[in-house]
């Protein structure tokens, strides 16, 4: 693992190499003076080595790569600084695909379930609560309403009766265990019996 810190697509090379005396032809891009000892070849242009400089800081950029933006070349610090987005997770620049989500921007590895399995949502749907997202399943597990029978999350239309929500294949005769399909029931020990059943 390399602690340059660059985009790919901007990331660029530069190479040094020592004229000779008799090439006098070779022009520094800067100052436009002949470069007879030294000369650093980036972005198809030839610069003094002190000339090749950083468009934010004027720093001279001796690191063998650089980053280009608008065709300039780029010190790798400013370019975290001000082409760069900081990960919502681990709140370090974004140097590679930046996810977009919840009005924040992640780094691919960084953008994970906040509930139990903490697997990577960033290829698939996501539920978000409290600013926090999550997968299908811990969604579901930790927020999701609550069966009055099996105690499973109800995820798709419930039932409601006896001041609780039951999953349609739970709401059963207590007597029969029939699920209970017509709009009356009875209630006997707090449990629902069908209308078959109680007569």
């Amino acid at each position: 693992m390399s602690d340059q810190l660059s985009i790919p697509s901007n990331l660029q090379k530069m190479s040094h190499v020592m004229t000779e005396e008799k090439e006098k032809n070779i022009v520094c891009h800067k100052c436009n003076e002949a470069i007879t000892k030294r000369v650093i070849t980036a972005l198809g242009k030839t610069w003094h080595p002190e000339h090749f400089l950083c468009r934010h800081c004027d720093e001279q950029i001796e690191d063998a790569t650089f980053n280009i933006q608008d065709g300039e070349p780029v010190c790798s610090k400013c370019f975290v600084e001000r082409y760069t987005s900081t990960c919502a997770g681990c709140k370090k620049p974004i140097m590679e695909r930046t996810i977009c989500a919840m009005g924040e921007n992640w780094h691919e590895c960084c953008f994970v379930c906040d509930g139990a399995c903490k697997k990577p949502l960033s290829n698939c749907p996501f539920y978000e609560r409290d600013g926090k997202a999550y997968c299908k399943q811990d969604y579901e597990d930790l927020f999701a309403v609550r069966c009055a029978k099996c105690e499973k999350p109800i995820t798709d239309s419930a039932i409601v009766a006896m001041n609780a929500k039951w999953h349609r294949d739970c709401f059963r005769c207590n007597r029969c265990e029939n699920p209970i399909t017509s709009t009356t029931f009875t209630i006997e020990g707090d449990k629902p019996v069908c209308p078959e059943c109680t007569c």
